[in-house]
């Protein structure tokens, strides 16, 4: 996880758990001078509400305006992580085992970036996918983006 990502963690995570949500994640993309800074929000009792994404994108606002960990011009997004949901963090691999999962590296490994396939969970920190009949271990610092593939029955 980068500096920045790590700063914004650290002042937005309190702030969102104080309003009754977890952090599901933090996903910040620098596009020149204008950047986008989106806020994934979790109530798994309850769910999300646009309202709810409302509430909190003004306290998060207000806090960044005060803290200003970002220099530039930025757009800023709540929402809920939604049924195709981002993978952030260790634990959440492991919670959405057996699910099918998309995911990107940062760099090839045998030759390939993109990835799909069932989700089995960790294995020493880093993550375990099984790809048509073959089991890889793909080490969590080299993900670049991972998602929940979405099931419609």
């Amino acid at each position: 996880m980068s500096a920045k990502l790590q700063k914004l963690e650290s002042i937005l995570t309190p702030v969102i758990e104080g309003l009754g949500f977890e952090c599901w994640g933090i996903d910040y993309r620098s596009q020149g001078r204008h950047s986008v800074l989106r806020v994934f929000i979790e109530d798994a009792e309850n769910g999300v509400s646009v309202d709810d994404c409302e509430r909190v994108s003004r306290q998060i606002s207000s806090v960044l305006d005060v803290e200003d960990p970002i220099r530039n011009e930025y757009t800023l997004e709540v929402s809920s992580p939604g049924m195709d949901r981002p993978l952030f963090y260790p634990h959440q691999y492991e919670a959405w085992a057996g699910h099918r999962i998309r995911l990107r590296l940062r760099m090839a490994f045998e030759g390939r970036r993109k990835f799909e396939g069932r989700l089995c969970g960790l294995e020493d920190g880093d993550v375990v996918v099984q790809v048509d009949d073959e089991e890889l271990v793909l080490p969590f610092d080299s993900i670049e983006k991972a998602n929940i593939v979405p099931v419609f029955d």
